[in-house]
């Protein structure tokens, strides 16, 4: 009898945490894997034996169509390979499909950062939208990552102390965020209307479920194409963080702490955007 590939992902994910993995991988782990037997349950493929490299080759031009990034696919693909791996050595699978699948090749173009004139048009055309307005004004004000927005949870934010709580994810550490007016009242307006549910997530779905990255990020593209920001991507409102405080002059060890770079010399490369770019501050924050 074949097994089932969900069934299949719930042995990986036990083993993964049988095996010591930190609680962060096991989750990324398990929602690439979650993510690519959805995608292969719309052709109605539902079990090991079934799967090919077609099938992971398909999922990756999905993702590519989806505006993920390229170490996202990556990533994703590599979750693909340890899944199976583990499936042909406990003899659940003969063969690894993901090993045919080839790497996208890594961008190592220079991020875009959004101008005056995109910053005030994406947050306009959200402004009917109040939990995409607080999305948008979330990752424009402090420089969240978006998986790290995606698992914020309603305890995580301190309206009293204006202090936003990142939980760490994978490798990266925990670390407290300063939370300004505009990213405050953005927030608040949001929770006037949040589904009132016993979900921790802070940012929900219309059925109380949580609001997974990648609808996330396909709302925000929506509201790019909206704004007539054209090759744009998600990851750009973080860039535009960056940048935009350099060149208000907030020091640059301050800023590496506040997006959780490992090192500085990362914050650093983002220096040679500010030549390039209007010397006028869009924002400012607040020091801690």
């Amino acid at each position: 009898m074949s097994i089932l590939l969900i069934d299949a992902l719930a042995n990986f994910t036990a083993n993964l945490k049988i095996e010591g993995k930190a609680n962060a991988t096991v989750i990324a782990y398990s929602k690439d894997i979650e993510q690519f037997i959805e995608f292969l349950g719309q052709v109605q493929k539902t079990t090991i034996d079934v799967v090919v490299g077609s099938d992971v080759e398909a999922f990756k031009e999905l993702l590519k169509k989806q505006r993920y990034t390229s170490k996202s696919i990556s990533r994703k693909i590599n979750s693909i390979k340890s899944f199976f791996r583990f499936l042909i050595a406990n003899d659940q699978a003969t063969e690894n499909p993901a090993l045919v699948v080839i790497h996208p090749k890594i961008d190592n173009a220079p991020p875009r950062i959004l101008s005056k004139l995109e910053y005030r048009a994406l947050r306009d055309v959200c402004r009917s939208d109040i939990r995409m307005s607080a999305i948008v004004e979330l990752l424009l004000q402090t420089g969240m990552r978006i998986s790290e927005l995606a698992v914020l949870e309603l305890g995580d934010v301190d309206f009293e102390r204006e202090v936003f709580a990142v939980r760490a994810q994978n490798s990266r550490n925990s670390r407290q965020v300063p939370m300004n007016k505009a990213a405050k009242n953005s927030l608040m307006d949001y929770l006037k209307i949040r589904p009132k549910a016993r979900e921790k997530v802070f940012f929900l779905t219309k059925t109380c479920r949580p609001f997974l990255v990648r609808n996330i990020r396909t709302a925000i593209d929506r509201y790019f194409r909206l704004a007539g920001i054209a090759d744009a991507k998600v990851n750009d409102l973080r860039h535009t963080f960056i940048v935009e405080q350099l060149k208000a002059g907030t020091p640059m060890v301050y800023i590496s702490q506040l997006v959780g770079h490992k090192r500085i010399t990362t914050t650093e490369k983002y220096l040679k955007l500010i030549e390039n770019s209007e010397l006028t501050p869009i924002i400012k924050i607040e020091e801690l």
